[in-house]
């Protein structure tokens, strides 16, 4: 099992916009190809941070969804070009996490 720790962060005062394209559009789709999202959540203190997680069974399964989401006609054409406007790429941060034997996320 394969957990992917997504942080990113939203420009100033467009969190809420983010939130609501993450639970209308980009999780619906990457859902949708196969994705599983473990989680999606807001930063109490910091007004421009979103969490989110996602679980892989293994690294081919995480390449093989990858491919289906990212190269995809609607991900390259429409949701993928929408971004921008609503979040630094630049500071993305991912942790890739495997949960321990105690772990309840297994």
């Amino acid at each position: 099992m394969l957990y992917e720790y997504r942080i990113y962060e939203c420009h100033p005062g467009k969190r809420d916009d983010w939130v609501q394209f993450m639970e209308s559009v980009i999780i619906p789709f990457q859902v949708s190809k196969g994705m599983v999202v473990v989680g999606s959540f807001i930063d109490e203190e910091d007004e421009n941070c979103y969490v989110w997680m996602r679980r892989f069974q293994d690294e081919n399964e995480r390449e093989n969804l990858y491919e289906a989401v990212y190269q995809s006609d609607r991900w390259l054409n429409d949701i993928g070009p929408r971004i921008p406007a609503l979040l630094n790429r630049e500071t993305i941060k991912v942790m890739r996490l495997v949960p321990t034997s105690k772990s309840v996320l297994q």
